[in-house]
């Protein structure tokens, strides 16, 4: 009998999960709305009914765990804890309701850390022990591993660069405090700073004829491309935040690469160039040329399945 585990990601808008092999292999996946289930119960009951349908057409498999990834998941607790984006208030036990249904071992961690798991069993990440992945979507995100070990720390909830501070006193930051590495350095941080230079800027930019409500980050992604000078600026502005949040991280964990992941990480070298260019110009002489800075070795369309699966594989 070949072993499949499962791997769910629990998104704000859209829950995914997929079935998984030792190797990495999705053999099935499927998903719905989060948002239909404001009820923890109904959710539960959805996701378990869900994933017996997948398993219900695969003969010659053991089923043997379920991985989550989640926002504020808390993995030595197993569960979500005051999670903004999502409709579940205060503490919610997911991984004692899951058991409860389905009699099977259930991990669950934060996405950034589970796109960090994910890096080490299927990615980039195979042979390495010290390495940390930035998840640069509309927030930042970052899983830390040291000595082979995911950093949880003494509340679970280890981890949280995009929650350092940067600008002291600078931009408003969801977490009620400002200047926060995810308000510079993320795909809506990138947005941010567009608008601001377009106003500050008197350069000709195609940027200027979208709506700021339409303006993302692949558009300005488009538009550096294309060499337009806002673009450019608001990249290299990012790229130089970015760095700085990075080279920190580099004195306090000394990781062998930093892996890039992501929305904003899909302008590729755009990013990466002027990202390593920072670092390598303000780490400590001590780090200089010890750090990749690399894409994630996942295929974005597969990697939160591919993440939590990790999880769960690697706690078995």
């Amino acid at each position: 009998m070949k072993e499949i585990v499962a791997g769910v990601d629990i998104g704000g808008t859209n829950t995914v999960f997929g079935l998984v092999d030792r190797a990495g292999k999705v053999i099935a996946e499927s998903r719905f709305k989060t948002t239909d289930y404001p009820k923890i119960n109904s959710f539960v009951t959805a996701l378990v009914a869900g994933i017996n349908k997948l398993l219900s057409g695969k003969k010659g498999y053991t089923f043997k765990g379920i991985g989550i990834g989640a926002p504020n998941a808390n993995y030595h607790k197993g569960t979500i804890e005051l999670a903004p984006n999502l409709a579940w208030k205060g503490i919610v036990p997911l991984a004692d309701l899951i058991r409860k249904k389905i009699n099977i071992p259930v991990v669950l961690t934060n996405d950034a850390n589970a796109a960090a798991m994910g890096e080490m069993v299927f990615g980039g990440a195979k042979k390495m022990k010290d390495f940390i992945v930035l998840t640069l979507g509309t927030g930042l995100g970052s899983g830390i591993v040291i000595n082979g070990q995911m950093v949880y720390g003494h509340t679970g909830f280890a981890g949280e660069l995009g929650h350092t501070i940067i600008v002291p006193g600078g931009r408003d930051c969801g977490c009620g405090r400002q200047g926060c590495l995810e308000t510079y350095a993320s795909a809506s941080g990138l947005v941010r700073t567009v608008l601001y230079l377009l106003s500050e800027m008197k350069e000709e930019s195609i940027l200027r004829n979208i709506p700021p409500a339409e303006l993302t980050a692949r558009k300005v992604a488009e538009a550096a491309s294309k060499k337009d000078p806002v673009a450019l600026e608001a990249f290299d502005f990012t790229a130089e935040k970015l760095a700085f949040g990075i080279f920190n991280a580099i004195g306090f964990s000394s990781p062998e690469a930093v892996f890039l992941f992501g929305g904003l990480a899909n302008a590729g070298e755009i990013l990466f160039e002027p990202v390593r260019k920072y670092v390598e110009m303000n780490v400590q002489p001590i780090f200089r040329g010890t750090v990749k800075i690399l894409p994630s070795g996942i295929p974005e369309s597969n990697a939160a399945v591919l993440g939590s699966a990790a999880l769960i594989w690697n706690d078995l």
